[in-house]
């Protein structure tokens, strides 16, 4: 049995990306669980979806907490307590990580040695053939790619799971995208576990006091503490040259991140600002530009407002 699991941002698509999985998986005549973890449906937050996949009827149940390949479909998750998304992964596993980033930049921040570890830009792929940064066909078909998967069940498990959604031109650039994004994952050697036998095991579980067995917020005031910037694709960059300082951006800014220095530009909370570009949607003078995040991430401060 091989299980996979996928982490993402609500919004990224990562159930949407494990339904592609599971099906690509029994088109291709295997036995198949896929399904998310629910809890945190807003966009952004840290979104968790599983597929396990066996030749053999596949009796194990619940969430994968040692999987054989994980995929990373937002890579500041990676430096997210609360996502995790590199836990109880397999010795000898897979990961592979969205990011325009090599492997040689990332590996030392995953902090794990012994792993299997691919970079892919899929939202570079995306934006290039869809026009934006839908990642849930291109995720699935990486982790295809991983598991071994058929080509031609991919494209068909994509047609099947989103064909009546979207418009048949749509669909095609999705088949497209997702193909791209399958070709370009190098073949990897997972280390399969093998599946549980027929029956249940009987599992002794202790008894633990509500602190422990439930999830609880004990902390005061501890919502500061998560800061939403890296929920971001692209970036406001404020240009003060053309900056008429009207201070639309101030007052539309939905979530009360932009302030105003002591001349009146605007000034940007990137530790806050989740990237929906209303400011520069509603800029009459067009001075403020979209930066993707990639690209604006070693930018002085100074040059980013």
């Amino acid at each position: 049995m091989i299980s996979l699991r996928f982490h993402g941002r609500g919004g990224q698509g990562a159930k949407v990306a494990s339904r592609v999985l599971g099906t690509a998986a029994f088109l291709d005549g295997l036995f198949v669980q896929d399904f998310p973890l629910y809890g945190a449906e807003r966009r952004g937050a840290p979104i968790t979806s599983f597929v396990r996949i066996s030749g053999e009827p596949i009796v194990e149940r619940g969430v994968i907490s040692d999987p054989d390949a994980v995929v990373v479909m937002d890579e500041t998750l990676l430096k997210d307590p609360a996502a995790s998304p590199l836990s109880g992964l397999k010795p000898g596993g897979a990961v592979l990580v969205n990011s325009p980033r090599s492997t040689e930049d990332l590996r030392g921040e995953i902090g794990i040695e012994g792993v299997q570890l691919l970079a892919l830009d899929m939202t570079g792929i995306s934006l290039e053939v869809l026009g934006e940064p839908i990642l849930s066909t291109l995720a699935g078909a990486a982790a295809a790619k991983m598991a071994g998967i058929d080509e031609e069940s991919l494209r068909e498990a994509i047609k099947k799971e989103l064909s009546g959604i979207v418009e048949a031109e749509e669909l095609e650039r999705n088949v497209d995208a997702a193909t791209l994004s399958f070709r370009s994952v190098p073949a990897v050697d997972l280390k399969t576990a093998e599946a549980v036998g027929k029956g249940s095991p009987v599992i002794n579980v202790p008894f633990e006091p509500a602190l422990v067995s439930s999830p609880t917020i004990v902390a005061v005031g501890n919502s500061p503490r998560r800061k939403t910037g890296n929920w971001r694709i692209y970036r406001p960059v404020m240009d003060r040259e053309v900056c008429t300082r009207c201070s639309i951006c101030f007052a539309r800014c939905p979530e009360g991140c932009i302030s105003l220095d002591d001349e009146g530009y605007p000034k940007v909370d990137y530790e806050n600002c989740k990237g929906c570009l209303i400011c520069a949607q509603e800029c009459p003078a067009g001075g403020i530009k979209k930066v993707r995040e990639s690209e604006a991430k070693d930018a002085p401060k100074e040059a980013a407002g």
